[in-house]
């Protein structure tokens, strides 16, 4: 559990660290030790095919909360389980899933991961 211990306020249009992957990018800032992330990506953009090869894993590992913007995003768990993220969803989706862009226009989701987020850092 995080502890605050002052007021605090930045900016996701001045982010600590971008990176950037094929068909997308994770922008991020730090307030404290939460971690915070914009993700935008493009119309045919899907995890097994661009940041699989960074990751290095068979499905994407971490852990999500996040909150859909624009476009739209299907996501499938290892076990077969999907669901379809859309502006105005808030989801949280465990480790051991693939996602790609179902829509025309990029896909933005915020992440609110907490502490860890590596998400697309190579290793």
């Amino acid at each position: 559990m995080t502890t605050i211990t002052r007021i605090e306020k930045r900016s996701l249009d001045a982010p600590d660290e971008t990176r950037e992957f094929p068909g997308g990018r994770m922008e991020m800032i730090t307030l404290g030790d939460v971690v915070f992330g914009r993700a935008v990506f493009e119309p045919g953009w899907r995890w097994s095919e661009s940041v699989k090869p960074i990751a290095q894993t068979e499905s994407c590992e971490f852990e999500h909360a996040v909150y859909c913007t624009s476009g739209s995003m299907k996501v499938r768990m290892d076990d077969g389980e999907e669901l379809e993220l859309t502006p105005g969803d808030v989801a949280v989706i465990p480790p051991g899933h693939d996602g790609w862009v179902t829509s025309d226009e990029p896909c933005v989701m915020y992440d609110f991961g907490g502490t860890d987020l590596d998400y697309a850092k190579p290793k």
